[in-house]
């Protein structure tokens, strides 16, 4: 018999790592939750349209599309904003603005596997909508910077640019946009440089590429073409983040627009980046009105890398109670026993396999007991159990009634 294997690019996960990932999980939402965004989720699979829509024909080659039994040319979803702002304009469009909405779910890109980045992966992000006052935008900055600081993470570098000024530079430069933009989102400064090599403005533009100051940027724009990038500075000072200006943030399509930002965990190398967000205007593209939106999508997977690499300890789970029945008369006892505990918040198991004394307390140990509850006929007769301390191997009689004053 062929063994069947799981399909490349995904991955198992012990309860261990899934306990891991849920303690992440959980302090990621708290965050969001605490600055008013709601939960929403949208389904795993889509109209391929959507996503053609969204991003080109292009992205067909990276998705995993197929045709249902009607014919419908479907796809696993791929990433989450375009699921959103397809929800947005069905059912969502007549909520109170601003609208702020997370999600959490995995995504399916046909990619080649590597560290850090995977076939299904998972997704955590946000979509505000109906703003884009610079406050706003701060704030939506703010959030991203205290999500990935709340899971534990210390070591992020968030980088902030503008792609209205990036653009405006590159039709001074006198380049079609679109190309120009991916080469400068992958960093392949060569390649800028054969485009634009021996054009007017062709230095300065790739001195401002490197500018990392504030006060420098007043070098290639006026002071009105900077006001709104200083004035999101100026908030997200005043919601206590530190930032730093990059001017060669860049994104391929045209939907892109204004402010964006990057979050970096060094400590990964070239799969450093761990959050991508920023300014954009999807909804015409889906037939809306043109509503400002901006959000991030976050890589969960990047992120327990980071904190592992980092070294971060995760919390304990808590240890587990094991009970174990003498002789067969005692086990609805145990049942009895365990569903009382249970009802009261401990994590309790209980012999199952009818096991001899010894090798119930050696599984108990095996899995990490803290304490066993031994039931035996004579004590349960007098309303007492046996606690033994699973490290020490202390016993003693407690009470029945009193005995989760001893967990």
């Amino acid at each position: 018999m062929v063994a069947v294997s799981k399909p490349r690019g995904t991955r198992d996960f012990t309860p261990d790592e899934m306990e891991r990932r849920r303690i992440v999980e959980k302090k990621m939402r708290q965050v969001f939750e605490s600055y008013g965004y709601r939960e929403i989720a949208t389904p795993t699979m889509e109209h391929m349209e959507l996503f053609t829509m969204k991003s080109g024909e292009g992205i067909i080659d990276e998705t995993y599309s197929f045709h249902d039994k009607s014919g419908r040319m479907l796809a696993l979803r791929p990433e989450l904003t375009a699921p959103t702002m397809r929800f947005y304009m069905e059912k969502m469009r007549m909520n109170p603005k601003p609208l702020k909405v997370y999600y959490f779910g995995n995504c399916f890109r046909y990619d080649r596997p590597q560290k850090g980045r995977y076939r299904e992966f998972w997704q955590m992000g946000c979509e505000l909508i109906g703003t884009d006052k610079p406050e706003a935008i701060a704030e939506l900055i703010a959030t991203a910077y205290h999500v990935l600081k709340g899971t534990g993470l210390k070591d992020i570098k968030l980088r902030v640019g503008d792609l209205e000024l990036l653009r405006s530079f590159i039709k001074k430069v006198g380049v079609e946009s679109p190309e120009i933009m991916r080469l400068i989102d992958k960093s392949d400064y060569e390649g800028i440089e054969e485009i634009i090599g021996g054009r007017e403005g062709a230095d300065e533009f790739m001195e401002f590429l490197n500018c990392g100051d504030f006060n420098s940027l007043k070098k290639f724009f006026d002071e009105k073409d900077v006001e709104r990038i200083g004035s999101v500075f100026e908030w997200l000072s005043a919601f206590d983040v530190p930032y730093a200006l990059d001017t060669s943030i860049a994104r391929g399509l045209d939907y892109y627009k204004g402010i964006v930002f990057e979050i970096d965990a060094p400590l990964l190398g070239a799969e450093k980046q761990l959050c991508g967000g920023g300014e954009y205007s999807l909804l015409p593209v889906l037939g809306g009105n043109d509503t400002p939106t901006s959000g991030f999508a976050l890589g969960f997977d990047r992120i327990i890398l980071a904190l592992e690499k980092e070294g971060y300890e995760f919390p304990s789970s808590p240890e587990i109670v094991y009970v174990h029945p003498i002789g067969d008369e005692m086990r609805k006892e145990a049942v009895s026993l365990v569903t009382e505990l249970r009802g009261k918040g401990i994590k309790v198991e209980m012999d199952l396999m009818r096991r001899s004394m010894q090798k119930s307390l050696q599984y108990a140990d095996r899995i990490g007991a803290r304490t066993a509850v031994i039931i035996g006929p004579d004590e349960w007769a007098r309303g007492m159990v046996i606690l033994k301390d699973m490290k020490t191997g202390e016993q003693k009689e407690v009470k029945r009634e009193e005995i989760s004053k001893f967990l």
